[in-house]
């Protein structure tokens, strides 16, 4: 019987819906591609085996991770020890055990966990980890970083260039972390360049990691009233050095550098008579997000290499009044470098952006 000509429109719109359809599924937006095995069968499962601190710069990472794992039809089992190497070692046993694809680890010991990790790519699982030197005890694993020793550099360029030479100064820091102990390494060759005076050196990494170097920092402050000057490796070891150079009210006389940020930074920064001059920084949800690719990547057998770096800027109290930054969200806008999107990127892989 032959179609009337209302039916062979019907059935043309039909076929050219359909093709429309296809279109979207398969085209060649970023995360619209075809996906490789093992994403093509659906849902893979990971683990992400943190080892957090305090502090929202934590929770903006995680929040960077889920929302990337999302996006990659990935499902994640999170594991947090919060600052207990013993516990993040007992989480990695039971991530290996359960059967998962993949592991993401969020900072950590290297001698804690380097051996869970060998034994981890042992078994074929693909393992992507943060902040923990691995190169020479875990060469199947993946490491990522942020450029430590640039955004290093970065802040105590700045320190140098508002403070001088030969001044006294302090130092917040915990040996044994990898990115701490890659700024540790620019902060000695800063006070050998500008002979700066170190009066102290304290630091703990704990869970409550502001409140516990704020008394630490409190005491060395009482004992050495002439520090001009504190860099701290690690926001959360500024916070508590502000904290304790505003109860003894020296605000105005000694100022604190530090690296990374967040909202409560940014806040603490901005806030009248500020002794927190400068931070260095990445932004930690795209820093999460990236990791996260690369894990994905890595999985698909796409990566194609060892190592990842992520590049920060420097971001000075002035920079911060002048542009009317209160949030992470006005600091991404002025600072569009913080964008990672294209690192660890795929056709096939969608990167989410903040």
């Amino acid at each position: 019987m032959k179609m009337n000509s209302i039916t062979r429109r019907l059935v043309l719109y039909t076929l050219l819906g359909l093709l429309a359809c296809s279109r979207d599924r398969d085209g060649d937006q970023p995360g619209s591609a075809r996906k490789p095995a093992p994403f093509d069968a659906g849902p893979v499962s990971i683990a992400l085996i943190q080892n957090s601190g305090a502090g929202d710069y934590f929770e903006q990472w995680t929040d960077g991770a889920r929302q990337q794992a999302a996006a990659a039809g990935l499902r994640v089992h999170f594991y947090d020890a919060k600052a207990d190497p013993a516990r993040q070692a007992s989480h990695m046993k039971a991530a290996i055990e359960s059967g998962v694809k993949g592991i993401i680890v969020d900072h950590g010991l290297a001698g804690t966990m380097c051996p869970l990790l060998q034994q981890a790519t042992d078994a074929g699982i693909a393992v992507v980890v943060y902040d923990i030197e691995i190169t020479e005890c875990a060469p199947g694993a993946v490491e990522t970083a942020q450029d430590d020793a640039d955004l290093a550099t970065l802040v105590l360029t700045q320190m140098a260039r508002d403070l001088g030479d030969g001044i006294p100064v302090g130092y917040v820091n915990v040996p044994g972390i990898a990115p701490f102990d890659r700024r540790d390494v620019v902060w000695k060759k800063f006070v050998a360049e500008h002979k700066w005076v170190p009066k102290f050196f304290v630091g703990k990494f704990t869970h409550t990691v502001a409140s516990d170097n704020a008394r630490l920092v409190d005491a060395a402050l009482k004992a050495n009233p002439q520090v001009k000057a504190i860099f701290a490796a690690y926001d959360e070891l500024a916070k508590g050095a502000i904290s304790a150079i505003e109860e003894r009210g020296l605000t105005t006389k000694v100022a604190t550098y530090g690296i990374d940020i967040s909202n409560a930074d940014i806040e603490l920064m901005r806030k009248k008579d500020s002794a927190w001059k400068a931070t260095a920084t990445t932004d930690p949800s795209a820093v999460g997000a990236a990791v996260t690719r690369t894990l994905a990547l890595q999985m698909a057998g796409q990566l194609g290499r060892k190592e990842v770096v992520f590049s920060g800027a420097l971001v000075t109290q002035s920079f911060l009044r002048e542009n009317q930054i209160k949030s992470m969200d006005d600091l991404r806008a002025k600072l569009p470098q913080l964008n990672l999107a294209n690192v660890s990127s795929a056709s096939w892989l969608r990167s989410v952006t903040f």
